[in-house]
């Protein structure tokens, strides 16, 4: 049991009269205290009073003290006296004098005046420790027998409310020491400015101080909230709990659903959701509650561990009682439900929690709509539109962007126009960015008029394009080789002083690379270094894939050195185009070199690197060396996919090794993967056109086995084969299966027929045949090709001359194979006159010769004696970039030894 901690003194005592001590005013400042007495208590002036100099010259702290003393039945008298002289007179009182005066408003009950008087001493004396303070405050309370000891509680609530917590505590500890306690209540106000200030290690000692073993103290439920809480806050949860189950079992205090929210904060917060939900369980089993601090807690808490189905339960179960959840809470769940793919779920919870008037925020909502126009559920998107509107929610530019970015990204620019008409017609100024968007999506589907309309449209409406509008142009027509166009647009935003970015840059390097203007690619590149504009690894890649494809193997390796040098990092796309153009100039070791010294430079390979390497081994026929290969990639962690097997495979089928191919098939069973239609059908392909049907059949009898059914190319694959083979009856049984099956013949499968039908001299059936293909829109030039190719074989020119006018007729441009078959029959019987006709219309109509025209022309001029058009004809080939072969040169030289050819 503690000792009392106060006297239980009636109020109306007279007040004690002072006692001698070493303090005590002698008997002229007892006087000189009356003479403050009258004065405070006359209806004169107090400044012309205390302007005397026979008060103003001896005014001490001490007199004051005194005066308290004397005035404590009146202590809003000393309060407005002591008040005057600290304002208006600019007198500085003693620490005592505000301890006394604190405890004799107490004693008045006047504590809200007690309160801000102890707050201003807090404030003078801000030097000074609390220990100081709380004994002035103690000393006075014992020499003057003050009853009341609130005074203390008041200087702790307002260390509180100070945020000096800690100072707050000494005081708490000190009354403790000289035998007091202050209220729970002031304890409470304590325990929760150190949970402010994250000391929850002190609020459990102090609550073990002050109330374990104490009796007389006993706590209620702030205090044990406190508790419970700083229990949380140092994840002491189980101890959390018993605290719960003490209280509830001892019966101290009953606990309310604040308590339980705590607890249920805390386990929400450490992820032991589960048993948060078990408590929210029992608290029907207590009397209580839930309210919405606890479904709300429970709610986000659950979307942390992704519960989103239980959370979204428990909204529906908030919405039953007419709980409106939070902001925050329906966010989340609505998020939470909307990323797991669930839009419909997630809507239809906007749809009913919108009727109790509350929706989730503008971020969420914007959200929403972009799932919602990416499952196509445009109406629902609309309808959330309405209700945003309807709820405060404004939706703005940004809600449009985003539908308008969702049906650019899924291709639907047309639909995302659309919605363009929809946001300018609701009165919203139009940004730069859906234009960006809308420009960029055109581009990608190469409606390149309809990009530039959208352009001049938005800078009618007083919209500026920006370096992201030009370069979307720029790299569409960059993209389908319009780089004239490209430049143009270049040009017209640095006119406009906007600065093209590298993405500008390595667009236009992109578009003059891939149009085999490789001269002008490096200008625009010499032209970033003088607007200093860093390339990025993107711009090396192109730069040197373009050198790659012109054969430039020495200015690509410069870049690539360049490219280190300047500490950027080569990846997949910058090591595959050096690879395969070392193995197409036949340097495949010096690319097996290259690649090991990557490897050793710790820089990472992939498969399709690898699978240049192997196709450069396999066609030089190195297959040995590209079975090592094998084993190194799986050494070197690098998983061999079906095109790198299939490039082996293809190798395997040229060297006719049936056991090594089979080994390599169980290999590629064995590794969890499966043979597809691409590599049978080279299998089937392969033996087909080596003539052996069986192992053909065999393997198409194997892949169905499988469970890849035969694709258009396998079935004509397959067919071609037999037709050569001279089995068309199989072939054409082959192709009514394919029918049957659901999979249409395409030209090249029609085509097998046909080049049968021309080669076996058929013309009247490979004529209905052609006439078929022309019905059904598969006629093109090669099969126009075929028919030609049969009439001269026939000697039947004039029809191959009409076939040629047909062609055209029909819309099927000739090629130059078109007019050299007819050519070369002429050439053959003699009729120079004719090939050359010919070759003048071809000529007309910008169909460029091949070498293989030139050089039979060459000979034919040769052999009827036109020898000055020969060497005309050799000249023109020459200007064209095309050789003689050593057969025609011979010819020439033998017909005309005296010439001599450049």
């Amino acid at each position: 049991m503690r000792p009392p901690i106060r006297a239980r003194t009636p109020f109306s005592r007279p007040p004690p009269a002072a006692t001698p001590h070493r303090r005590c005013p002698k008997d002229d400042d007892e006087n000189f205290i009356a003479m403050l007495n009258d004065v405070a208590r006359s209806k004169h002036s107090w400044t012309i009073a205390l302007d005397n100099p026979t008060i103003s010259a001896r005014l001490t702290p001490l007199h004051i003290e005194g005066f308290i003393l004397h005035n404590l039945h009146d202590s809003r008298l000393a309060l407005r006296f002591f008040n005057f002289l600290g304002l208006h007179k600019n007198f500085r009182h003693s620490t005592a004098s505000f301890c006394l005066l604190a405890h004799s408003l107490v004693q008045s009950r006047l504590y809200w005046p007690a309160s801000s008087l102890l707050q201003t001493l807090l404030d003078r004396e801000q030097n000074h420790q609390s220990a100081v303070v709380f004994r002035n405050l103690f000393d006075c309370y014992k020499r003057f027998d003050f009853y009341s000891a609130y005074a203390f509680d008041l200087l702790i609530q307002s260390y509180v409310q100070s945020r000096k917590v800690l100072d707050s505590v000494v005081v708490v500890k000190s009354m403790k020491e000289c035998g007091l306690f202050p209220e729970v209540r002031t304890v409470s106000a304590v325990l929760n400015g150190l949970i402010r200030i994250r000391r929850s290690d002190m609020v459990l000692v102090l609550f073990d101080e002050m109330f374990v073993g104490n009796d007389g103290l006993r706590p209620d439920v702030y205090v044990y909230t406190a508790v419970i809480r700083s229990l949380c806050e140092l994840k002491d949860y189980d101890r959390a709990k018993e605290i719960i189950s003490s209280v509830e079992k001892n019966g101290d205090c009953k606990l309310n659903v604040v308590a339980y929210n705590v607890l249920i904060h805390g386990l929400c917060k450490s992820g032991r959701v589960w048993e948060a939900v078990e408590i929210k369980k029992t608290l029907g089993f207590k009397s209580l509650k839930a309210d919405v601090v606890t479904y709300c807690t429970l709610v986000l808490g659950l979307c942390r561990v992704d519960e989103f189905g239980l959370a979204r339960d428990l909204v529906n179960e908030m919405v039953g009682y007419g709980i409106v959840p939070s902001e925050e809470a329906l966010s989340s769940v609505v998020d939470g439900i909307r990323k797991k793919g669930e839009v419909g779920e997630a809507y239809d919870l906007i749809d009913k929690v919108g009727k109790l008037g509350a929706m989730p925020n503008i971020y969420v909502c914007n959200a929403m709509i972009h799932s919602l126009c990416n499952d196509g559920k445009l109406e629902e998107a609309d309808l959330l539109f309405l209700k945003m509107e309807k709820k405060g929610l404004l939706v703005n530019d940004v809600s449009y962007n985003i539908i308008i970015h969702s049906f650019c990204k899924r291709g639907k620019v047309d639909e995302a126009v659309s919605v363009l008409g929809k946001m300018l017609g609701a009165g919203i100024e139009p940004t730069v960015y859906p234009y960006n968007m809308l420009i960029s999506g055109q581009c990608k589907l190469g409606k390149l008029s309809e990009a530039h309309a959208l352009f001049e449209e938005m800078q009618r409406k007083g919209v500026g394009p920006t370096v992201v509008t030009y370069t979307s142009l720029i790299d569409g027509y960059s993209k389908q080789k319009e780089v004239e166009k490209a430049f143009r647009l270049y040009h017209e935003m640095t006119g406009k002083g906007i600065s093209p970015n590298v993405h500008t840059f390595t667009a236009l390097i992109y578009g003059f690379a891939h149009a085999n203007m490789l001269s002008e690619a490096c200008d625009v590149f010499k032209k970033m270094a003088e607007m200093s504009v860093a390339p990025n690894e993107v711009t090396y890649n192109v730069l040197i894939e373009g050198n790659c494809r012109v054969g430039n193997l020495t200015r690509a390796f410069e870049l690539f050195d360049e490219m280190v040098e300047k500490g950027l990092a080569p990846d997949t796309f910058t090591y595959r185009p050096l690879i395969e153009v070392l193995c197409s100039k036949g340097m495949v070791s010096e690319a097996k070199a290259f690649m090991d010294n990557l490897h050793k430079k710790h820089h990472r390979l992939n498969e399709l690197c690898y699978s240049s390497l192997l196709h450069g081994y396999c066609k030089e026929g190195r297959l040995n060396e590209a079975l090592s290969t094998r084993k190194e990639m799986e050494e070197r962690g690098i998983r061999m996919d079906l095109i790198c097997y299939a490039i082996i495979i293809q190798a395997i089928l040229d060297k006719k090794d049936t056991k090594l191919l089979l080994d390599i098939l169980k290999e590629i069973h064995d590794l969890g993967m499966r043979p597809d239609n691409v590599v049978y059908t080279s299998i089937i392909d392969k033996y087909g056109r080596d003539g052996n049907l069986e192992m053909a059949n065999a393997h198409w009898e194997l892949m169905v086995d499988e469970g890849f059914p035969p694709n258009v190319v396998t079935y004509t694959a397959m067919i071609n084969n037999l037709c050569k083979a001279g089995f068309v009856d199989k072939a054409e049984s082959l192709c009514e299966e394919m029918i049957i099956r659901g999979i249409n013949p395409n030209e090249i499968t029609y085509g097998c027929f046909l080049d049968q039908l021309t080669r076996e001299g058929k013309m009247g059936e490979a004529i209905k045949l052609h006439k078929e293909m022309l019905q059904v829109f598969l006629a093109n030039t090669i099969t126009y090709n075929m028919i030609i190719r049969g009439f001269c074989k026939l000697g039947l020119i004039d029809e191959a001359l009409k076939t040629l006018v047909e062609m055209s007729d029909n819309g099927v441009a000739p090629d130059c194979i078109s007019y050299s078959v007819i050519m070369y029959e002429n050439c053959r019987r003699g009729d120079l006159g004719g090939a050359l006709r010919l070759w003048e219309s071809m000529l007309e109509r910008d169909i460029n010769p091949d070498g293989i025209a030139y050089n039979f022309l060459i000979n034919a001029c040769c052999a009827a004696g036109e020898f000055g058009k020969a060497f005309e004809f050799q000249c023109d080939m020459v200007k064209r970039g095309l050789r003689l072969t050593r057969a025609t040169y011979d010819y020439l030289m033998k017909c005309r030894p005296e010439n001599k050819i450049r």
